[in-house]
């Protein structure tokens, strides 16, 4: 067995997880806060990611054998378990200590609701009708790890936190479709895979359009030019994502996402 960078980043689910980092990173950068805090805030849900990842690939080593998943290092093989299991718990000392550094409102948010929820998720959530729940709670704590932060704490806007929430339960759904064959050959009945693939590409487009919308026209104030264009992309992009074949609807459904996390970021401004 081998323990190398790429594989312990591979098991990571390094990829969701930079995504998740750079949201928060993009909302700490227009929140204002001190440059410590800014990086303490970011650098905990990185942490916090890396928890989740590798306790997924820990817990589902053997279904992902069982359907063959040449993806999963701790399934093939490459990767020891006990090595991802104390970088998990590093990770997870990190976490805790750069959570609470940033704030313990801020920290205790993070911890309890965003961490808890990926773990709640791994553990069996998943396969429930309920799958979609833990993303709508972490994704829609994030704007509070952000706000609750360093010595002036506030509680979040409420559209921002429905935008997240929605863009998080959209991210479930889109992050399930590649996977449908291999679940359904393990047992695993989330809500997507209830609803079905054609469902649950037209569901995750509608949210990720109406989180788009309610960022542009919940914040306070006259949405900016800037604001409508995107908009105007995400509605775009939602038709394609509608009506193209192949793997056009998907990568049309991740573009929304990117552009929904710009918006967030320019009407937090």
């Amino acid at each position: 067995m081998t323990s190398g960078p790429a594989a312990l980043l591979t098991a990571a689910h390094i990829g969701p997880g930079l995504a998740v980092t750079t949201v928060v990173g993009v909302l700490a950068a227009t929140h204002d806060l001190a440059a410590a805090t800014a990086v303490a805030v970011t650098a905990g849900v990185f942490a916090g990611q890396l928890t989740i990842g590798w306790g997924n690939d820990l817990l589902d080593a053997g279904r992902d054998r069982l359907v063959g998943r040449t993806d999963k290092p701790v399934a093939t093989g490459e990767l020891s378990p006990r090595v991802v299991a104390t970088c998990l718990a590093v990770a997870g000392a990190a976490c805790v200590a750069l959570s609470l550094a940033a704030g313990w409102r801020s920290g205790l948010v993070h911890l309890l609701l965003g961490v808890a929820a990926g773990h709640a998720y791994n553990l069996g959530l998943k396969a429930t009708v309920f799958s979609w729940l833990p993303y709508a709670v972490a994704f829609g704590s994030l704007p509070a790890v952000v706000t609750l932060a360093g010595p002036a704490p506030d509680a979040p806007p409420w559209w921002m936190v429905s935008a997240a929430a929605g863009l998080g339960i959209a991210a479930h759904l889109l992050n399930t479709l590649p996977d449908f064959a291999d679940d359904a050959a393990t047992g695993v009945q989330g809500l997507p895979h209830r609803l079905g693939a054609g469902r649950t590409r037209v569901l995750a487009t509608f949210l990720l359009v109406a989180a788009s919308a309610v960022a542009v026209i919940g914040a306070p104030g006259r949405p900016s030019a800037w604001a409508w264009t995107a908009f105007g992309l995400v509605l775009a992009l939602a038709a394609l994502a509608l009506t193209g074949r192949g793997k056009a609807p998907f990568h049309a459904a991740i573009g929304i996402a990117l552009l929904d996390v710009a918006l967030l970021a320019l009407v937090a401004r």
